[in-house]
């Protein structure tokens, strides 16, 4: 059932949902910049760590990443629990892989170095990418600078591409973790939008979901984008909830009033930290 606000803005679905396919992903041209830098460093078969602030776009540009390289010569596989230990992190890396996890930790280490190098007999480049990676057990990371070891470190059949919160920087920066560290080639910051940025997503995404007249005045798109610090999850869930509060007051334009009084309910809303 959709959203009452959907009919009344003339609308043919949502607009800001989550559900695009990776195709119809829009990213400004600094976040398009990213993925050519991602797509160029799996093709040099190096591994890269990429950090944002939340919400600004970095599973985005893991999809598009996904929609540029072709499948004949790549092999992703993506994790986002980063909360397990080493032996289970292995074991999750096999599941998603398509293998029978073994029991112990150097098994199934084993079973994963063993896969990759396979793929590298096969001409296939797999690339792991590793989500929400500010949140990885250290045991994990102590071993991650192993799984890139080939041949004697002579071979690079795998690129691992860890993409987190910014305090991954610091993590990876410790001395501790020097070995990963210096094996990331490339070392990526995804910023937040620019409110031209914003002007230029919210048009989208509304001309998408069948909307082509103004719906979110100038004014009102420069306060949405200061209250969502340009991010994209925000301005998601900021727009929806003035367009539902639009619809209310039988509104066609989102004003001013209409994003103040969003944001003053989300001000007076208990328990919203995140």
């Amino acid at each position: 059932m959709m959203p009452a606000y959907v009919s009344h803005f003339g609308l043919k679905q949502a607009p800001f949902t989550k559900e695009v396919a990776d195709a119809d992903l829009w990213l400004p041209a600094s976040k398009t910049a990213l993925v050519d830098d991602l797509v160029e460093a799996v093709s040099e078969r190096s591994s890269v760590v990429l950090v944002g602030e939340p919400g600004v776009g970095k599973t985005c540009v893991l999809r598009a990443l996904r929609h540029r390289l072709p499948q004949a010569g790549f092999r992703l596989t993506y994790c986002h629990n980063a909360t397990l230990g080493r032996r289970d992190f292995y074991r999750q890396l096999c599941l998603a892989l398509g293998l029978t996890p073994n029991a112990t930790a150097a098994s199934v280490f084993f079973s994963v170095s063993a896969h990759v190098e396979e793929l590298g007999r096969e001409r296939v480049h797999p690339v792991f990418l590793l989500d929400e990676a500010h949140l990885l057990h250290q045991d994990t990371l102590d071993h991650l600078h192993i799984l890139l070891n080939y041949s004697w470190d002579s071979k690079a059949l795998l690129s691992l591409i860890l993409v987190g919160l910014p305090e991954l920087d610091d993590r990876l920066a410790a001395r501790r973790n020097r070995s990963l560290f210096s094996r990331l080639g490339r070392r990526l910051h995804i910023s937040q939008l620019t409110p031209e940025d914003t002007t230029e997503y919210l048009r989208l995404r509304l001309e998408r979901a069948g909307c082509e007249r103004e719906v979110f005045p100038s004014d009102s798109i420069a306060m949405l984008h200061e209250a969502a610090t340009g991010a994209l999850r925000d301005i998601d869930r900021l727009a929806t909830a003035a367009l539902r509060e639009a619809a209310r007051k039988k509104k066609k334009l989102v004003e001013r009033d209409v994003i103040a009084r969003v944001l003053d309910a989300e001000a007076t809303r208990p328990g919203d930290e995140t």
